[in-house]
């Protein structure tokens, strides 16, 4: 009886440990063959395992990287920060990345920067936890993006030179027509004389209008005067086409060389003014620019009805569009809610903005 009790035993430790082996091979081959870079890394940031897929994208062998800090594979400042984000994680239990996936920014061994998109997941074992990093290389789809960005300014800039070009000039045309008519019809009729004059003023006013709305899709301010003047005239143009008020403030002299971010700033700029008056309902808005030793700051402030309840934060055409802008530049947007009310919009570029694959210009 005890024999085959014994037997029974040894057969059941067996297939456990034929079940254990199995199962390591299979998790062996997932991360053999997966197409994304998997790394895990223990509580202190120590890389334990690095796949193949991670050693293409990454330009490191795993030998090079296992046992060393996962920071390796960070720019500054992340790499820096990186072990006070761990040790915060574990004080808090409050985690910013974990659970949540994210684009940034990573850094080949050569040095080079490059955009991943980033999920990080946490496994608690019985006696530690590990924490798994799943990385893509977005470098194609972000130069994608540009390009599509590329062709919407290129297309906006027509439409608005059409527009003042071509449309004014014939509203302008009209206008004059009228005021002709006006002066003949004087002696004729006094009534038929105000009404032509009434045409012309109406006339007048969509020329003004349509002004406006070239100026916004082909700011020539920010060409001509710079970032600074562009956001000023923004400010003026929406009191003017939506009678609201709007405010710009620039407590010193910004003067940003780089043509691209300045575009990208002033367009993210200008979609968080069009979304506070048309979403937001806003009746106020402020306009904020400044700079310091890491780059320009630009903040759109409005007092409107604030986020949605199903609001997600990573919704919405518009937001999508600001965030693909900003991370042209290899900069950093925030959207938040109001204490008082209202949303904030902050975007930030350094001031030497990246390239469409994260390498210094």
């Amino acid at each position: 009886m005890k024999h085959n009790q014994k037997l029974t035993n040894d057969r059941r430790l067996a297939k456990s440990e034929s079940a254990l082996l199995d199962g390591e091979e299979r998790l062996r081959a997932i991360l053999e063959t997966a197409v994304e870079g998997i790394i895990t890394i223990d509580e202190h940031g120590t890389v334990e395992s690095f796949n193949p897929a991670s050693e293409k994208i990454f330009g490191y062998q795993a030998s090079e990287v296992i046992g060393k800090n996962v920071n390796l594979l960070m720019p500054t400042p992340h790499r820096e920060r990186h072990d006070g984000y761990i040790g915060n994680y574990q004080r808090t239990g409050h985690a910013k990345i974990i659970g949540i996936g994210r684009e940034t920014v990573a850094r080949k061994k050569d040095g080079t920067l490059f955009p991943i998109d980033l999920s990080v997941s946490e496994v608690k074992l019985s006696d530690r936890k590990i924490f798994t990093g799943f990385i893509r290389d977005i470098t194609e789809r972000k130069r994608l993006e540009k390009e599509n960005l590329e062709i919407s300014e290129r297309e906006q800039r027509r439409i608005g030179q059409d527009l003042h070009d071509g449309l004014c000039q014939h509203l302008a045309g009209i206008e004059m027509l009228s005021q002709v008519l006006a002066q003949k019809l004087e002696s004729q009729s006094k009534d038929a004389a105000d009404r032509a004059t009434g045409i012309a003023a109406a006339v007048r006013e969509a020329i003004s209008q349509t002004r406006l709305l070239a100026r916004g899709l082909s700011p020539v301010t920010l060409e001509s005067e710079g970032l600074m003047s562009a956001l000023a005239e923004l400010a003026s143009n929406a009191e003017k086409m939506f009678h609201v008020r709007c405010r710009f403030d620039c407590p010193q002299v910004v003067k940003y060389h780089d043509q691209a971010a300045a575009t990208h700033l002033f367009r993210i700029a200008q979609e968080a003014v069009s979304n506070a008056i048309k979403h937001g309902k806003a009746k106020s808005i402020f306009i904020r620019l400044n700079e310091d030793e890491t780059g320009v700051c630009v903040r759109v402030s409005d007092d409107g009805t604030g986020f949605p309840d199903d609001f997600s934060g990573g919704s919405g055409m518009g937001l999508r569009i600001m965030q693909a802008r900003i991370g042209m530049v290899g900069g950093s947007l925030r959207v938040e809610q109001n204490s008082s009310g209202g949303v904030s919009v902050t975007s930030h570029a350094p001031k030497e903005s990246s390239g469409s694959n994260g390498q210094p210009k």
